[in-house]
């Protein structure tokens, strides 16, 4: 791993991709906890400010230009500030079920599936982490399987 392509990078995308790896860091952490505790909600909220910076500074940024300056990763952007107001809401609302559902998706789609395509070749993300030859990556890979068996092994074992 080599975070060379990431420091020299406009202050926008470090913003963006510092807040990105914080909010994947937290909202694992946050998934995998008891769920309805005070250091649960706690987190929580800083989940979604770090997915509110995440999704905002993504709008300072336009290398991909499709649309003017904007590309269709922009309405990502879109669907999780949505999607961060829904689960809100929702919970707000006693809906506990829709809740969870809106953070697992924002979670799996708007951290998970948008940063595997910021590893494709040509990417900035893709310089840093497999600077190394890939080894990182595949740390990463693994560490990624190991987060979605263990959300896996969690809603099944909730079931029961």
């Amino acid at each position: 791993m080599d975070a060379t392509a990431l420091i020299a990078s406009p202050l926008a995308i470090q913003i963006h991709a510092v807040s990105a790896i914080a909010a994947l860091a937290l909202g694992t952490i946050v998934l995998l906890m008891c769920k309805g505790t005070g250091l649960h909600k706690a987190m929580g909220r800083i989940w979604i400010g770090f997915m509110i910076v995440v999704a905002l500074s993504s709008f300072l940024i336009a290398e991909i230009r499709m649309f003017g300056p904007y590309s269709l990763i922009h309405a990502l952007s879109l669907y999780t500030l949505l999607g961060l107001v829904q689960a809100v809401l929702a919970i707000r609302r006693g809906h506990v079920r829709a809740h969870r559902s809106h953070m697992i998706a924002l979670y799996s789609g708007s951290l998970i599936l948008a940063g595997a395509f910021t590893l494709l070749p040509g990417r900035r993300m893709h310089a840093v982490v497999f600077a190394d030859g890939g080894t990182t990556a595949f740390l990463a890979a693994l560490g990624i399987a190991a987060i979605l068996g263990a959300l896996y092994y969690q809603r099944r074992r909730a079931k029961l």
